[in-house]
């Protein structure tokens, strides 16, 4: 993939910086997690397989070796057959309502592209990867180019960046804060270096809790960032949820259209520890439906699967 398909990708400096960031957290205390999260992570698999049949599938074929050290990518050709309950089924007469005028800012789940890669609403998880694996968006910007603060130099889809400017000026002129986006746009190729780096540093359990594997990433749809508060620390941590950042973000980026993609509590879900650093551009609309549904997860608000493992 050259430069121009990137975008605005980061170098091999950024690249470097990232990962050293994002390691040296996951190092702290990953050995406690690990051992709290095999118990549920091991419960949490057999009631998708129970429930959801089809839906369970492995990507990687080190764990069932039995070596967690050395991962093996398997075909990144996505499922031929993607569940029920991930294909947009539009229902319009389904909700009689007084008014004929269907609702433009709380659209119903169902009507949601969640297929689409290009679609701001996709959904991506360990059961649900992009279609195709190596997808690219062709309409990033460079936030450097936007004026906004990035540590790393990274870049987002057109409409994701503009509302990030959007919410890091509210940020500043509301509350005082100024927000970094520490991590946006990854490619297929970034992201299985940084995979497959952890794994050889933390073991896949470990690695599969904190990092997605290629293909399957949010950071490579060009809608997700992972947010930082200048001078507050806990970058990149889950203390980040305690600072007057992290705080501000999870009570108003709803308003921007982004959502807290990894929610306390909903490893079982989601398949991820914790993550109040990472937010996901769902749009306006979206995310204003979620917040009325009272929906803790992305996959809760869609009726989806859990995805706790791959």
């Amino acid at each position: 993939m050259t430069e121009e398909q990137q975008g605005q990708a980061p170098d091999d400096q950024g690249r470097r910086a990232e990962r050293a960031e994002r390691t040296e957290r996951t190092k702290r205390g990953v050995s406690a997690r690990v051992r709290r999260n095999r118990k549920i992570a091991a419960a949490a698999l057999a009631v998708v397989v129970l429930l959801g049949g089809g839906f369970v599938y492995w990507a990687v074929t080190a764990a069932s070796n039995g070596d967690a050290n050395v991962p093996t990518i398997a075909s990144t050709t996505p499922p031929t057959t993607p569940s029920a309950s991930a294909t947009p089924t539009p229902t319009p007469e389904s909700t009689p309502t007084a008014d004929p005028t269907p609702t433009e800012t709380q659209p119903p789940a169902t009507a949601l592209n969640i297929t689409d890669p290009n679609s701001i609403t996709v959904l991506v998880n360990k059961q649900t990867p992009l279609a195709p694996a190596d997808y690219a968006p062709g309409d990033l910007v460079a936030m450097s180019d936007i004026g906004v603060p990035s540590a790393n130099g990274h870049s987002l889809r057109s409409e994701a960046a503009t509302a990030v400017q959007t919410m890091f000026a509210a940020a500043s002129a509301e509350a005082g804060l100024t927000l970094d986006m520490t991590s946006g746009y990854r490619d297929y190729g970034l992201q299985t270096e940084l995979y497959n780096g952890y794994v050889a540093e933390l073991g896949q359990e470990a690695a599969d809790l904190t990092s997605a594997r290629p293909g399957y990433s949010e950071h490579q749809t060009g809608l997700a960032a992972d947010i930082s508060s200048q001078g507050e620390g806990c970058v990149l941590e889950q203390c980040f949820s305690t600072t007057a950042g992290g705080q501000w973000l999870a009570a108003n980026a709803h308003r921007f259209g982004f959502i807290l993609r990894f929610p306390d509590g909903a490893t079982a879900t989601t398949g991820y520890e914790f993550e109040p650093w990472h937010y996901r551009y769902v749009g306006t609309e979206t995310s204003a439906a979620m917040q009325a549904a009272g929906a803790t997860t992305y996959e809760e608000f869609l009726a989806a699967p859990a995805a706790p493992g791959y």
